[in-house]
C-alpha cells in the first residue's frame, strides 16, 4: 500500500530548507510518496493562526532564533547564511512556478529545495524572475512556460486553495508534514514522521 505525505511549505521558509534533505531522504527510505504544497505563510497562513513575521517579532524572539539556526544548520551540515541579503522578500512568483509544475505532473521538490537554497546558501533574490529563470534551466524545466503559468487565474487560485486548505488542517508554520492525517510540525518531528511511516 502506497504511503502519502502531505507536505506544507513556504519558498522562504529557513526550516523548509534546513529539513528538505532529510526529509526526502525519508520519503525515498519508505517508499512514499509526497504531495509537495507551498503555501502563503506570511501573507495568509501567519494572519489566520496568530503567527507573526520575522521583522515585527521582538528582539528577545529574534535573537534566539538566530541561535537555533545556527545549531541546526551545524547539525544538519548544511551551507547556510542566517542572515541573508534577499529576506524576507515577496515569494509569490516562486510558489505560483512551483505549483504551474506541479499542475503539469511534475515532482517539483528539487525546484522547491533549490529555490530554498538560493535564499539561504547563496544570496539571490528568489522575487527576481530572471534568477527563478536560471533556477529551472538548472532543474531542467522551462522558466518561461513556468513563470506565464504561474501569472494565470487558474495558478493564482490553486494556490489560495492550498493555503486556505493548510489553515483548515490546523497549519501554523512550516515545514508542515500530515500523513494519515496526523501533523507533524517542524525539521525537528522528522524522526517522529519517520517512526510513523515505518509502522
Amino acid at each position: 500500500m502506497s504511503k502519502t505525505i502531505d507536505f506544507y511549505y513556504a519558498m522562504l521558509s529557513p526550516y523548509a530548507y534546513l529539513g528538505f534533505p532529510g526529509f526526502i531522504e525519508i520519503v525515498k527510505k519508505h517508499g512514499a510518496q509526497v504531495n509537495f504544497r507551498p503555501m502563503a505563510m506570511a501573507q495568509k497562513v501567519f494572519p489566520a493562526t496568530g503567527g507573526t513575521p520575522v521583522a515585527k517579532r521582538a528582539p528577545e524572539r529574534l535573537a534566539y532564533r538566530l541561535v537555533e539556526l545556527e545549531r541546526w544548520r551545524k547539525h544538519n551540515n548544511m551551507a547556510m547564511n542566517l542572515q541573508p541579503a534577499f529576506f524576507p522578500t515577496d515569494d509569490t512568483l516562486a510558489a505560483g512556478m512551483a505549483i504551474a509544475a506541479r499542475e503539469a505532473g511534475v515532482d517539483i521538490g528539487t525546484f522547491s529545495f533549490s529555490v530554498l537554497r538560493a535564499v539561504w546558501a547563496e544570496e539571490r533574490d528568489i522575487s527576481d524572475a530572471a534568477t527563478l529563470l536560471d533556477i529551472a534551466a538548472a532543474c531542467n524545466l522551462n522558466g518561461q512556460e513556468l513563470a506565464q503559468a504561474a501569472q494565470t487565474d487558474a495558478i493564482r487560485t490553486r494556490y489560495d486553495e492550498d493555503t486556505d486548505e493548510a489553515i483548515r488542517r490546523g497549519v501554523f508554520g512550516a515545514p508542515f508534514f500530515f500523513y494519515k492525517d496526523e501533523p507533524f510540525w517542524g525539521q525537528d518531528r522528522l524522526d517522529f514522521l519517520d517512526r510513523a511511516l515505518a509502522d
